[in-house]
């Protein structure tokens, strides 16, 4: 499955984060600090004392990340006994207790039921909070339920077409204040295709001009609808984006 598949790529990643600082490091260990010395007992060696050798903290560090991952996708909840019979039975080549064709579908209907009960609540969080907003001075609801409201109107008149692509500067996130993504924040802009991104974008920025800066207010089902998205987009989000239109890219 994708999502499993970018769990364990994170992972990957991860460790060769870990290679990375240790390559130059006079310890061989990847959780020890290469800091100079203040004369006080290192607080990461104390802690690694616990662990018979290398092999035991990393085997711990590693379950610590699989378990993070799996909290960002809706896998909070697992029977953690099985989660070990499983990792256990395919790592030392066991005769697996479930055949290998059903394997995705028992994690695809778990995830699909565990998004849908917890966008139930997001869902209803979010429709409270478009009501209230669509009452406020400014703000504009289309007829797929979209809100915006113009903070700047750009003196261009060209508005971008489906199958354009635009260079913009976005901030987004959540209807809490929470920010999941910002071109602003990294200080340079990205490039979309018009018909490449949520709905909710792609209706919006074809209504845009060149030049123009919206606030965008984007129901669930015109983002990510139910789907869990990275760690911080939980299903059933409403989600608010500060989009400018730089160009359009020929």
């Amino acid at each position: 499955m994708k999502k499993i598949t970018t769990t364990f790529l994170g992972i990957i990643l991860i460790g060769g984060a870990f290679a990375q600082t240790t390559k130059n490091s006079p310890s061989t260990h990847p959780a020890t600090s290469a800091k100079p010395s203040t004369g006080k007992p290192s607080t990461s060696k104390t802690v690694l004392s616990a662990f018979k050798n290398n092999k035991d903290s990393a085997s711990y560090a590693l379950g610590v990340r699989i378990a993070q991952n799996l909290q960002s996708q809706s896998f909070g909840k697992l029977d953690v006994t099985m989660l070990q019979k499983g990792l256990g039975d395919a790592m030392q080549n066991k005769a697996l207790a479930l055949p290998e064709a059903v394997l995705d579908k028992c994690i695809g209907v778990y995830q699909q039921n565990a998004n849908a009960e917890k966008s139930l609540k997001t869902k209803a969080e979010g429709k409270k909070f478009l009501e209230e907003n669509a009452k406020r001075k400014g703000v504009i609801t289309t007829k797929s339920g979209l809100q915006y409201e113009i903070i700047k109107a750009g003196a261009d008149s060209v508005k971008p077409a489906l199958t354009d692509k635009v260079k913009c500067h976005y901030h987004g996130t959540l209807i809490n204040g929470t920010v999941f993504d910002s071109s602003v924040d990294r200080g340079e802009p990205a490039s979309f295709s018009v018909n490449g991104v949520i709905a909710g974008w792609t209706e919006a920025l074809q209504l845009m001009t060149v030049g123009s800066k919206w606030k965008l207010y984007i129901p669930s089902e015109l983002a990510y609808g139910d789907r869990q998205t990275g760690p911080s987009i939980a299903p059933g989000s409403t989600l608010i984006f500060t989009v400018e239109i730089l160009e359009i890219e020929k």
